[in-house]
């Protein structure tokens, strides 16, 4: 058994398709081996920006010999037929096999001896099919070889092979690079030659060539070294996991260094100043201990200079003063203009093409959240929210009382809310026309939110505009300031409404617009503030027709079922609840999923639910016979002492229960119908339901169906499993 070492030395590789490309090629090289049986111990894979590598462990020396037999066609089949499987096969009639089937035809079989190869033949030939299927997001021909597009294609020119099993070189050559036992090391460090002995001493001479084959290691080298760098002068690295990755893919021998910035660039906003940095330069940013942006950066070396790095730094401090001066200068003009005196310029932004401008949907946004606020859905105060609080991953939802604070505010109060609801929507998209968001994308909202506090405007409002796009997936946090909500509930139902309208729907994988990450914030906007929002009115507000209305009331359910079963709630709970359709109001839907979850867990529940079941599948019964329930209007004979006992405790418990259903009190209702269980219990043992008596089957028949639709009212038991 051996160990074979490949690498492929190229120009640099993106450091954003390092990791896949590491991935891709430990899969295809292991699917290539398996086309002739051969199977690594364990594969290996490195990565770095000149060069992608795996060791597998374990080779045998050669493939087994194996024997495949090919089922042919009967020996008294048409010449054709015989002369095709011939020629698939290579072989003559006479080398045949000729056997009986189960049927008593003499069939024709081929077998065919297939004699074991060295394993590095099979490499010689693997390695090229590899190169040429490689996934590669882009990629490039290169040299004389390019002017053929038979040629192979790589992301950059490649360099260098190396391909070793055990201590011996694999003969092959891809696009006129032959395979060697030759690479190169640090592009400065070290660029001479370096020969590879075997797999087992390839990271280690790369090593002290400077080279740091593994990119994990990498990774941790520049995350405790940029954290280091700014604990030395008592500052604290802000974390950036993708800046990290994507630093260690632009390295091979990562060094991390602290400069610093003229502090007078900290009157730009902070995002500006840290996106300038990731995005332009690939630098750290560093708080100080109050947690204020500091003017310092972290950037990472590719050597590790003789002066410890003071130039580097100096000089990358140079570039960054020059990035920063002009997103001081995009900052410093965008003041000058108001965010109301740009609002003309969104009617040249197409929104969509069968939906109009950013301005029309600013009209619409404006609308909304105006009357989001009028009708009391967003109230003018919302319940005190938990420092921290995100979007749930799958609440299963609390009781109305204690979701639905019901501070409606008076009218003055609510005029006050629904202005500024209304002027931060309308100002709410106006920062992407700004110069800023031009060249920062990423910070559409947030700088609104700077330009609308720099303009004196109610810091309600520029929270708002700051604030609207969130939530904007799972973990993200969720707006609770009144105006807030109002903007950026309005905003994400009129998007879904919109495409709604013109039935562009999310289909299975396929959602361009987004319209389940706008649906998951505008239910965790709901469940924050326990907002009082039904759909079934919604769906009328947005303008939607029929057909729309229900692709709405579906998606909902969608994301709603998803975000539960997410929470571990039973799936056959949500359709209990779910299936009913009756309810547009997230909050009451999900106070009955949990009321119901609650009940049938404990003893009363299940014993109840046992009785609904025997009585419903009675009712199933006697449906299929066309036999349909009639109202329940008393006795017209003398009942037994059961299924009176049965009527006297419906018509107690069912008002009762009706009540609690009415004040959406579901816990209160299930625990009022669970008080009818000893009765029903005591009916099926004394009473027998289909009586020869007409008059008195067709009674009992009623006296269940009422007992069934009271229970239907809380949920669909007859989903319920168990």
């Amino acid at each position: 058994m051996s160990d074979f070492l490949l690498e492929l030395l190229s120009e640099e590789i993106p450091a954003r398709m390092q990791e896949k490309a590491s991935a891709d090629l430990a899969r295809l090289f292991e699917a290539e081996l398996a086309k002739s049986g051969l199977k690594a111990e364990a594969i290996e894979s490195f990565v770095t920006p000149r060069r992608l590598a795996l060791i597998a462990k374990g080779l045998p020396a050669a493939t087994e010999a194996v024997s495949e037999e090919l089922k042919g066609p009967r020996a008294d089949a048409p010449s054709q037929a015989l002369a095709g499987f011939l020629g698939k096969t290579g072989l003559t009639r006479e080398q045949l096999v000729e056997r009986t089937d189960a049927k008593g035809n003499t069939v024709l079989f081929a077998v065919i001896e297939r004699p074991g190869r060295p394993t590095p033949q099979v490499l010689a030939e693997a390695i090229p099919a590899i190169v040429r299927a490689f996934p590669w997001p882009k990629s490039m021909r290169w040299s004389a070889a390019s002017l053929s597009t038979e040629s192979p294609r790589w992301v950059r020119p490649l360099q260098g092979i190396v391909a070793l099993f055990g201590d011996e070189v694999v003969p092959f050559e891809i696009a006129g690079v032959a395979s060697g036992a030759t690479t190169v090391g640090h592009r400065f460090h070290h660029p001479d030659v370096v020969t590879i002995g075997s797999a087992a001493d390839y990271a280690c001479k790369l090593r002290a060539c400077h080279v740091i084959v593994d990119a994990q290691e990498r990774r941790r080298i520049v995350r405790e070294g940029a954290e280091a760098a700014a604990a030395a002068e008592e500052l604290t690295l802000v974390p950036d996991e993708g800046l990290v990755a994507e630093n260690a893919g632009l390295t091979e021998w990562p060094v991390p260094l602290l400069g610093h910035f003229d502090p007078d660039f900290l009157t730009v906003p902070r995002e500006v100043i840290q996106l300038t940095m990731r995005t332009n330069q690939k630098y750290f940013a560093c708080t100080d201990g109050a947690g204020a942006l500091a003017p310092a950066f972290v950037c990472t070396a590719n050597i590790a200079a003789s002066d410890g790095g003071k130039a580097i730094v100096e000089g990358n401090g140079k570039v960054l003063a020059a990035r920063l001066s002009d997103a001081r200068f995009f900052w410093e003009q965008d003041l000058k203009v108001k965010l109301e005196d740009r609002l003309e310029k969104l009617k040249d932004i197409v929104f969509h093409e069968k939906l109009g401008t950013v301005a029309d949907k600013v009209e619409r946004v404006a609308k909304l959240a105006r009357w989001l606020v009028e009708e009391g859905i967003v109230p003018t105060a919302v319940a005190p929210a938990k420092a921290g609080a995100h979007l749930p991953t799958g609440s299963i939802g609390s009781s109305a009382q204690e979701m639905d604070p019901r501070l409606r505010g008076d009218d003055e109060e609510k005029k006050a809310l629904a202005d500024m609801a209304e002027q931060a929507a309308r100002l709410a998209k106006a920062d992407l026309v700004t110069g800023m968001v031009g060249e920062f994308p990423e910070l559409q909202g947030v700088m609104g939110g700077y330009y609308a506090r720099a303009e004196g405007l109610p810091d309600a409002v520029a929270d708002a505009i700051r604030d609207h796009y969130k939530p904007v997936g799972q973990g993200d946090e969720v707006p609770t300031a009144p105006v807030t909500v109002a903007v950026s509930l309005a905003d994400k139902l009129d998007t879904i409404g919109s495409f709604f309208s013109v039935e562009l729907y999310p289909t299975g994988s396929r959602d361009p617009f987004a319209l389940r990450r706008s649906m998951l914030g505008v239910i965790g906007l709901i469940l924050k503030s326990g907002l009082r929002l039904d759909f079934i009115e919604m769906s009328t507000v947005l303008g939607l027709d029929i057909g729309a209305s229900a692709w709405l009331f579906e998606f909902i359910d969608e994301r709603l079922k998803v975000q539960q079963r997410e929470a571990g709630v039973r799936h056959d709970l949500i359709s209990a609840v779910f299936e009913m359709r009756d309810d547009g109001d997230i909050v009451r839907i999900l106070s009955r999923v949990k009321a119901l979850q609650a009940f049938v867990e404990t003893g009363e529940g299940s014993n109840l639910l046992a009785g609904y079941r025997r009585a419903a599948n009675i009712l199933r019964a006697e449906a299929k016979k066309g036999t349909e329930p009639q109202p329940f209007t008393g006795f017209s004979y003398a009942p037994d002492a059961a299924e009176a006992k049965l009527a006297e405790t419906l018509d107690t418990q069912l008002p009762i229960a009706e009540a609690a259903i009415e004040t959406e009190d579901f816990a209160g209702a299930m625990t009022a119908l669970s008080v009818i269980r000893p009765a029903i219990d005591r009916f099926f043992d004394d009473v027998t339901v289909n009586a020869d008596d007409d008059i008195k089957r067709t009674t009992r028949l009623a006296l269940l169906e009422k007992l069934r639709a009271a229970m239907h009212k809380v949920a669909d038991f007859s989903r319920i499993e168990g």
